[in-house]
């Protein structure tokens, strides 16, 4: 620990604990979803409420120490070795206001919790696949979420943002903000947001699920895919993905080895319109496994089925102008059952309300893609240069239809989250806008424990 984080022990009283390396409880706050690699802050505080965390980054930012922060640790880009860490999961308050259709969420809310409290009302969020996402750190991303097509982004729809900034002043931010903008889709650069006021949207049931295919038929299916998306209305929202499923314990043992292709879906109209959507992929070959059906929104993690824990993972992604068939041919070709490194790769499809930017100018670029290219390495004795290369190679394949990448899809890989990767996110004007005001907002770059925007100099 150098000098200046030595001196921890000058940070002002706070509700939740200060923790250093060696205290009981410091590896507990530490650890996230994420286990490649984990935060070693010089020291963690365990915010309560936001004067915990203005008190904390009052006290990084008079000692020069950068700032990390982390509710669930899904999106963990960049470790922070040294510094402050400000660890929000405690701070859990929801309030829902059924009259306005919104929601305050604080800072450690995950998705699953708010998606129960919106349903008391007849309400749901925003919220992207898996129920165990931090609410805030997922629309700071931007948040492309399960009824993206019909609704946009995540990140369209805050109404209000509160956070502490790098000089220590609690703010709110409305629409119309300087700073507004600039917070959602920047992913943390511009401070530490304690809490969102969102939008809800009146939906309470979805047509939902999943269609799974076979080794002999994922070129099928994959392309059926591809050709209905093309046609298909905004209201539904789909994607597909192809893994080699492994051979572990929470695989049936019938399953482990195969390679499968899975498309998930859901449709906010009647079940028997989305059965007639969906009669083109049921007829496109055999299936292992259907059963979308009518499912109340609070059953929706059971439409995509992310792993519910812990593990290490590294993934990127590409923004797409169109898919045409000799880019999923190639696709297949570099991350099939042949690829070198095990990857859950797929397409989301995008459009629809995604296209349209609105009047508050957020920080989301690239939103003429049409679809979002992925790949995510899965637990192995694989070194980090061979999923580097791997997943450089997914890259390499789709460039020729690629439009730049959305930075909540970059997991893991911290050593490559440099600014080149981080301007790809971004257009070039929107780049230089957001690096002026990190200049005026976080000139010394506190913030810097993410996909960073660097202050611009001179």
């Amino acid at each position: 620990m150098t000098n200046r984080e030595s001196s921890i022990t000058e940070l002002p009283a706070t509700t939740g604990p200060v923790l250093q390396s060696g205290d009981t409880g410091y590896e507990a706050e530490i650890a996230g979803f994420q286990t490649a690699y984990t935060h070693r802050p010089a020291a963690v505080v365990a915010a309560a409420h936001a004067e915990d965390v203005r008190a904390a980054v009052e006290y990084a930012a008079r000692h020069g120490l950068p700032v990390a922060v982390q509710a669930t640790g899904h999106g963990l880009s960049v470790a922070a070795e040294g510094g402050v860490l400000i660890n929000t999961s405690r701070m859990t308050d929801i309030r829902i206001d059924a009259a306005s259709r919104t929601a305050r969420v604080a800072a450690g809310v995950q998705a699953g919790q708010l998606i129960d409290a919106a349903a008391a009302h007849g309400l749901a969020p925003l919220n992207g696949s898996s129920p165990s996402v931090g609410v805030v750190g997922y629309t700071l991303g931007g948040g492309v979420g399960l009824l993206a097509r019909e609704f946009g982004y995540a990140a369209d729809h805050v109404r209000a943002i509160e956070m502490v900034t790098a000089d220590g002043r609690l703010r709110r931010l409305e629409p119309g903000d300087e700073l507004f903008g600039a917070v959602l889709g920047t992913g943390g650069n511009f401070g530490v947001v304690t809490a969102l006021e969102i939008e809800l949207m009146p939906v309470t049931t979805v047509y939902g699920g999943q269609l799974q295919f076979d080794t002999r038929y994922v070129p099928q299916a994959l392309e059926a895919w591809r050709l209905w998306t093309s046609d298909v209305p905004d209201e539904l929202t789909s994607a597909i993905s192809m893994i080699t499923l492994p051979d572990i314990p929470q695989v049936p043992e019938h399953l482990r080895g195969r390679y499968t292709a899975t498309i998930s879906i859901a449709f906010t109209g009647s079940q028997a319109e989305g059965e007639r959507l969906v009669a083109p992929l049921r007829a496109a070959a055999d299936r292992m496994a259907d059963d979308l059906r009518g499912m109340p929104y609070v059953d929706t993690h059971e439409i995509h089925r992310d792993p519910p824990h812990p593990h290490p993972y590294t993934a990127t992604n590409a923004l797409l102008s169109e898919l045409p068939a000799e880019a999923t041919d190639a696709f297949l070709e570099v991350t099939g059952p042949e690829s070198t490194v095990p990857v859950v790769a797929g397409f989301r499809h995008l459009g629809g309300a995604l296209r349209r930017r609105g009047p508050a100018e957020i920080a989301v670029d690239h939103r003429a893609a049409e679809y979002l290219g992925r790949a995510i390495s899965l637990p192995g004795p694989h070194s980090d240069a061979a999923v580097r290369d791997r997943l450089d190679l997914v890259r390499k394949t789709l460039q020729p239809w690629t439009v730049g990448h959305n930075l909540n899809f970059l997991y893991g890989g911290g050593s490559w989250a440099d600014e080149a990767q981080t301007r790809e996110g971004y257009s070039a004007a929107t780049y230089d806008r957001l690096a002026a005001l990190k200049s005026s907002y976080d000139p010394h770059n506190l913030f810097r424990f993410n996909r960073n925007i660097r202050p611009r100099r001179g």
